[in-house]
């Protein structure tokens, strides 16, 4: 493409040349203008081209001029089009693209070409493509062998009840039972909820204090960690952060149930909220391998060790949290030694106290 500017630019530079050379041949060896070997004085009988011709001497060249100007761009598309010809190959094998073959790479070479850079950066896009569409199947049928286990323990309880009668005892039993699925069932359905609306990212950003909603949040389940033997210590400073009010509660809420649910009895949940990072809880809890922290991120993956809290849950506590915190522009992270709990921090981007 260089080399054809590069012709292109000459060319142009050539065509005035060219055009005197072609207009002195045309004067030596071609017909007359206006019937004489000379452009003269027209005369009464000249045409009206010969008088333009006479007032206007310049005008032939200037055709010609044009002339060549427009054989140098016909002659720069056929030029033009086979410079954009591998890009234009590379069409149908994008268009072939779909969730069938999203293993497909151009693989264009190591070279620093254009082409191999363009080769390149779709290849990298078809993997991030790639991650995503998996994930997304992967939580497509996760939520639905998550959603059918209940659905068929409702089922039998309500078979179970149809097929006999039963004494009052046994359908306050069944009545229960179904409940405590319905209520779980419904804790799945809004964490589902959660987590698409805060994947789809934030409506509106509002400076709020993280602190002040941090306390809330702790006063709602001192009672909670107080009847499982649990201490909740508090360290909150000043802190703003840009954001929606309600996805931040339920940042901070599901890391302190989480806390709570996997602690050991007498043991003690810690929250600190600071400049950076913007939100700490450590917990007390279970021994976690230090590989297998970040599978607690991903939907529907619980730690299958003892818990003082047998409440139940969909297993979207931490994966929601990732969310809201990827919505509003920040990180989080777990951290384990391998024994005594489980570290989380949230890093938010900083922001201007709210006046």
């Amino acid at each position: 493409m260089l080399l054809l500017c590069a012709g292109l630019l000459v060319a142009t530079q050539a065509v005035p040349w060219v055009s005197d050379q072609i207009l002195a041949l045309w004067h030596e060896f071609g017909p007359s203008w206006c019937g004489g070997p000379h452009l003269g004085p027209p005369g009464p009988d000249a045409s009206a081209v010969c008088v333009q011709l006479y007032r206007r001497p310049s005008l032939p060249g200037a055709v010609v001029r044009a002339l060549l100007l427009a054989a140098v761009l016909a002659g720069c598309v056929p030029a033009v089009r086979w410079c954009v010809r591998p890009v234009r190959d590379l069409a149908p094998l994008i268009a072939n693209v779909g969730p069938q073959n999203l293993g497909h790479r151009l693989r264009p070479g190591p070279g620093r070409d254009a082409l191999a850079l363009l080769g390149r950066a779709i290849d990298e896009m078809m993997d991030r493509i790639t991650v995503g569409y998996e994930a997304q199947r992967r939580f497509a049928a996760d939520a639905s062998h998550e959603l059918r286990t209940p659905l068929a323990v409702q089922r039998t309880l309500i078979e179970v009840g149809l097929a006999r009668s039963l004494s009052e005892d046994q359908l306050a039993l069944i009545s229960t039972q179904l409940l405590e699925t319905n209520e779980r069932n419904e804790r799945l359905i809004e964490g589902l909820l959660v987590l698409s609306e805060s994947d789809r990212g934030l409506l509106a950003r509002t400076p709020l204090r993280l602190d002040l909603i941090t306390a809330a949040v702790l006063d709602a389940h001192r009672a909670r960690a107080a009847d499982a033997g649990l201490t909740i210590t508090a360290t909150l400073r000043p802190r703003v952060a840009l954001g929606e009010q309600v996805l931040l509660e339920r940042l901070v809420t599901n890391l302190v149930q989480n806390a709570v649910k996997y602690n050991r009895p007498d043991g003690t949940i810690d929250v600190r909220v600071g400049d950076e990072p913007a939100l700490v809880v450590t917990n007390t809890g279970e021994d976690i391998p230090p590989e297998s922290v970040p599978a607690l991120f991903e939907p529907f993956r619980r730690r299958s060790g003892a818990r003082i809290d047998h409440s139940g849950g969909a297993g979207l506590g931490l994966s929601i949290a990732r969310s809201i915190t990827r919505a509003h522009d920040g990180t989080i992270a777990a951290a384990s030694t391998g024994r005594d709990g489980l570290r989380v921090e949230v890093r938010l981007p900083a922001t201007d106290a709210p006046d």
